[in-house]
């Protein structure tokens, strides 16, 4: 089913993607999609789980400057180069799960990335409280929004350039005074 729903968002408009569609692309019945994943978001948020698997191995166990031992800035910086390179090869996925449907900021995909960033963003400035380094999380992770993605791209932006940008745009947020 997520290889069908996989196959599918590579290749169509997201907004015509339905739980029908996937079904019939998997072979089953509707009802087995919403049994197992309870919601078209779920099985998006399971795709999407699965895509990212490698990306989480990378920045739990893998080695610095996206894994453990770099430093906060560092880490935070190749973080979101990951996750921007993620977005950038499955626009449509994303697309799909972020633009189209709601609770993105619930689901456990986006609340991994904004404790990794929160954590990361503490790291990197000692001084913030838990509330302010978790709203920075966020203005971070919406950065790599696959609206503004789009958007950036629409408008003739490379993806080298939106990643050269972000770096900066990262690396200046972290160096900051706050707090």
């Amino acid at each position: 089913m997520l290889a069908a729903a996989d196959d599918l968002f590579a290749r169509a408009d997201v907004s015509g993607v339905s739980v029908d569609d996937i079904a019939a692309a998997a072979h089953v019945g509707k009802g087995t999609i919403f049994r197992l994943f309870g919601s078209r978001d779920g099985l998006l948020d399971a795709l999407w789980a699965t895509k990212a698997q490698d990306l989480r191995d990378q920045v739990e166990n893998g080695p610095p400057p996206l894994g453990p031992g770099a430093s906060a800035r560092e880490r935070a910086v190749a973080f979101l180069d990951a996750v921007l390179t993620f977005k950038l090869d499955n626009r449509n996925l994303l697309r799909a799960r972020e633009v189209a449907t709601a609770g993105l900021l619930q689901s456990e995909q986006y609340r991994w990335m904004r404790d990794l960033l929160a954590q990361t963003v503490t790291e990197a400035i000692p001084t913030l409280t838990t509330e302010d380094a978790e709203y920075l999380a966020h203005v971070l992770l919406a950065t790599v929004h696959i609206n503004l993605i789009d958007e950036l791209l629409a408008s003739g932006q490379t993806p080298a350039a939106i990643r050269r940008i972000q770096r900066a745009h990262v690396l200046a947020v972290l160096s900051s005074e706050l707090g």
